[in-house]
């Protein structure tokens, strides 16, 4: 019989195995991978594990992993049911339950029995609230990139930066998680040589929150959608990182480096910065 493969130590399946989407178990667990550098993760989803032969089809997976890997595969789970989730736990995998720890204490402290019902963490709770959520997202698409600044009056938060530096997807999250109304603004190669505030900024200068990233990391990122252009030439990258900087601390607009942060860290460090409210709760 042959021997599975060895892999390299430092390399590992990783399983993300829930009821419902897998996005919780995701979040979770990516925090915790974070915290192991030098280690490359295989991730592989297994969501709407929500009956006893799923989980059994669920197990046939992992286990083929890890007979052919030859080292256990790491699982997160979220399952609620207690009997599918007995199942998963019963696999050749390193089984981890987010859930398990936290709900008999709570029983306990609560003095009453929890539902176990599948599918809570993401139900809709009101039509008023994912409305909510759909209008934020459509002024962060409407309001992108300097398209509609007749519609900042409405914004909470205006980002600024310059090109690739992170402003879209910053919004959008801010939007679809939070219900924040968040436009962004790029400042041109004519905005950075006059050293002046865009006159169409004017008027919300305290909705403004800027956008840094390195020279190196932006550089590589220009360079990948324009290669070998002067919008990604080094001279080109350092000088417009240097304006906007200067711009920034010119006004005293408040600013964020987005080159090692995640979208999720930049847009809890800017709601905390700013003061402006969570409408919505993920």
């Amino acid at each position: 019989m042959r021997r599975p493969r060895e892999p390299p130590l430092n390399k590992r399946t990783v399983f993300f195995v829930s009821d419902q989407t897998g996005v919780t178990a995701e979040t979770m667990g990516h925090s915790l991978m974070t915290q192991f550098d030098g280690i490359e993760f295989r991730q592989i989803t297994v969501p709407f594990i929500s009956s006893l032969d799923k989980a059994h089809e669920a197990v046939r997976k992992i286990n083929l992993v890890g007979l052919q890997e030859g080292v256990r595969p790491i699982v997160f789970s979220t399952l609620v049911q207690e009997d599918v989730r007995n199942v998963v736990r019963g696999s050749a995998g390193f089984f981890l339950d987010f859930f398990d720890p936290f709900l008999a204490p709570l029983e306990h402290e609560l003095n009453t029995q929890s539902s176990h019902a599948v599918g809570r963490a993401h139900r809709m709770a009101d039509a008023h609230a994912y409305a909510l959520r759909i209008d934020a997202t459509n002024y962060a698409m409407a309001n992108d990139d300097g398209s509609a600044v007749n519609g900042y009056g409405r914004a909470d938060v205006i980002l600024v930066g310059i090109s690739r530096s992170g402003k879209t997807p910053t919004c959008l999250y801010l939007a679809m998680q939070y219900g924040i109304f968040a436009a962004n603004y790029p400042l041109t190669e004519d905005d950075l040589e006059s050293r002046t505030l865009p006159r169409a900024l004017e008027p919300y200068a305290a909705k403004l929150f800027g956008l840094t990233i390195k020279p190196d990391r932006l550089q590589q990122i220009r360079n990948e959608r324009r290669p070998d252009s002067r919008y990604a030439s080094p001279p080109q990258v350092a000088f417009e990182v240097r304006a906007a900087e200067a711009l920034f601390g010119r006004y005293g607009i408040p600013v964020i480096d987005s080159t090692e942060c995640s979208i999720e860290e930049m847009s809890s460090r800017i709601l905390d910065r700013t003061g402006v409210e969570r409408r919505l709760r993920p």
